[in-house]
């Protein structure tokens, strides 16, 4: 017989029915919704959906973690780079708690995922049987959706949900808890599979009521000191044509939250640095001498607000976001725009005027300078002995001219790569804000690869988030994808230390780490690397790196002491942010 997609209609009419199992029903609709990836971890419950995929493999290419959190966190580093749903299938149980992790930090930080989660047969539901687990239940508050399917014609509608969820609007994390007894029944309809394009209850507004628009050109265009505080979300839509053309045309100064840098290139005449409690000192204090903020796929998090109640009270309010429980959740928007930030900065553009605004974009060179002389010659241009983070990460960044995807744990180092590594180049760094998960940057790294195989992959890892998941070392040998890995290791829970020593009266509670032979670690699993201690050789070591065609490790040993700055104190106003 021909194949199905040469039949004609006649010919399609009299072909068999289609009869699956659920579990080969989940492979047809990975297949249907163009899934090339999974990454999973088997176990009973989930076992006959695997034993499906054994047919798919020339299809799907699964790849087997170490850990649940690890295929979550990979799951994430696909989405991130790929902007599509990363899929992550484990077992019930144990396998479904460790995923938890990895959906919150989704939840936080706008990710797409699909998670496939086995569970026991339908009959032993509530019995507390082996490995049964109230994953439905758990996981509510951190899923966009969730659904427990117990019959293996749910299957269908169920997956095309899924994606649609996940990938619509804002995109965040769905689950489906499969029961064993859905994966191993046979339909009893024949198999079919029908994209979802929209459900009752869940409509996203895509594109911006005109009034709205309006609105918010009316109040631009009367500013004097606009300022843009941009986020994520216009990472999210690939706004990259429409934001550049917006700023260049109002000429409006730019500071990105965490999750918004890359959103400008850092040499962008506009872009003067990025937004919270160890940003850039003007881009921060100057926050409170803007007339108008025009906040572009953000939420007002409260390591960019700092102290609520005096957050620039001055400034009218621009709140562009897709999310309508965004808006006056905690800032006040004078005029909210709710909408995919493409679709209204593409509104927007025509209504807005061109204007020129040297005088205010010069004010915050001024503090640049400042914390140039007071923080960046300290931490990049020193004469110590001892190699500081900063000069490590401007080094990275030069020698990779600013092109390299950038996946950073959480702690000094992930805010020592965001104030030195200079991004140039679209949607390049990747990690976790909302959550501030240790632990995610190595997996994450590994799935950002998978996902763009032709860009540089650097994770970049504190010694302490490093213990907590280096088992997906194994993950990435035997994948063989070249992702350089660097750690910075000052043997410290570096940030924690950072606050003991700054408001806690210098009592280091447990927060020096007695560090394993991390080159050793690697090199078991067939990785290999090495130890730079010496500034001297800091260059040569980065260039080692960077030429491998093959997974590398390099630890960096830091200064042990060494703090961040600026910092903004928690609960403070963002204009009381530090420089020493």
């Amino acid at each position: 017989m021909e194949n199905s997609q040469t039949m004609t209609v006649e010919e399609k009419k009299t072909e068999p029915a289609k009869f699956l199992t659920g579990a080969q029903a989940i492979m047809q609709c990975l297949v249907e919704n163009n899934v090339k990836t999974i990454f999973g971890y088997p176990g009973g419950a989930i076992m006959p959906t695997y034993d499906a995929l054994y047919d798919y493999q020339d299809r799907i290419k699964h790849i087997l973690v170490r850990h649940e959190q690890g295929a979550g966190h990979a799951a994430q580093g696909y989405a991130r780079m790929t902007g599509r749903a990363g899929v992550a299938m484990v077992t019930s149980g144990p396998g479904a708690t460790n995923l938890m992790t990895p959906i919150a930090d989704a939840l936080l930080d706008s990710t797409p995922m699909v998670c496939l989660v086995g569970q026991v047969k339908a009959n032993l539901l509530g019995t507390d049987a082996f490995q049964e687990c109230d994953i439905i239940g758990m996981s509510m508050p951190v899923t966009k959706w969730n659904f427990q399917i117990t019959d293996p014609n749910e299957i269908p509608e169920a997956m095309a949900k899924a994606f649609y969820i996940a990938e619509s609007g804002r995109p965040g994390p769905v689950l489906l808890d499969i029961t064993r007894t859905a994966q191993a029944d046979l339909m009893t309809i024949p198999f079919e599979y029908k994209p979802c394009t929209e459900i009752v209850s869940y409509r996203p507004r895509l594109t911006p009521k005109q009034e709205q628009v309006e609105a918010a050109a009316k109040l631009i265009n009367a500013a004097q000191k606009p300022y843009i505080f941009a986020g994520h979300g216009i990472i999210i839509s690939n706004a990259q044509q429409e934001f550049d053309d917006f700023v260049r045309k109002t000429d409006i100064p730019v500071a990105t939250t965490l999750l918004g840098m890359s959103a400008l290139p850092s040499d962008h005449p506009n872009y003067i640095g990025w937004l919270g409690m160890h940003g850039n000192y003007g881009a921060n204090v100057l926050t409170d001498e803007a007339d108008l903020i025009i906040a572009i796929g953000m939420r007002f998090d409260d390591r960019v607000t700092g102290d609520l109640s005096k957050f620039i009270k001055q400034a009218k309010v621009v709140h562009i976001d897709i999310d309508p429980a965004e808006i006056n959740k905690n800032v006040f928007a004078d005029a909210p725009v709710i909408g995919d930030a493409k679709q209204v900065l593409k509104a927007l553009l025509p209504l807005v005027k061109e204007r020129k605004h040297e005088t205010w974009k010069a004010e915050f060179k001024k503090y640049d300078e400042a914390e140039f002389e007071k923080i960046t010659k300290r931490d990049v241009f020193h004469d110590g002995d001892k190699i500081r983070m900063g000069e490590a990460v401007t080094m990275l960044s030069n020698k990779t001219k600013g092109e390299a995807v950038t996946v950073t744990d959480v702690g000094q180092h992930q805010m020592v790569t965001n104030r030195y590594y200079q991004y140039n180049t679209w949607n390049s760094l990747v990690t976790s804000g909302g959550a501030g998960t240790m632990g995610f940057a190595l997996p994450a790294a590994f799935g950002a690869k998978v996902g763009a195989p032709d860009r540089e992959v650097i994770a970049i890892i504190g010694d302490g988030g490093f213990q907590m998941t280096l088992q997906e070392l194994g993950t990435i040998a035997q994948s063989g994808l070249p992702v350089k890995i660097i750690i910075l290791n000052n043997n410290f829970l570096g940030m924690v230390r950072q606050w003991q020593q700054l408001f806690f009266e210098k009592r280091y509670s447990f927060v020096e780490l007695q560090n394993p032979d991390f080159i050793t670690i690697a090199k078991g699993f067939g990785i290999a690397g090495h130890t730079v201690s010496d500034r001297a050789n800091l260059s040569d070591s980065l260039d080692t790196l960077l030429a491998s065609d093959k997974p590398y490790l390099l630890e960096i040993i830091c200064e042990k002491e060494e703090n961040v700055f600026p910092m903004v104190p928690a609960g403070a106003s963002v204009s009381a942010i530090r420089l020493e």
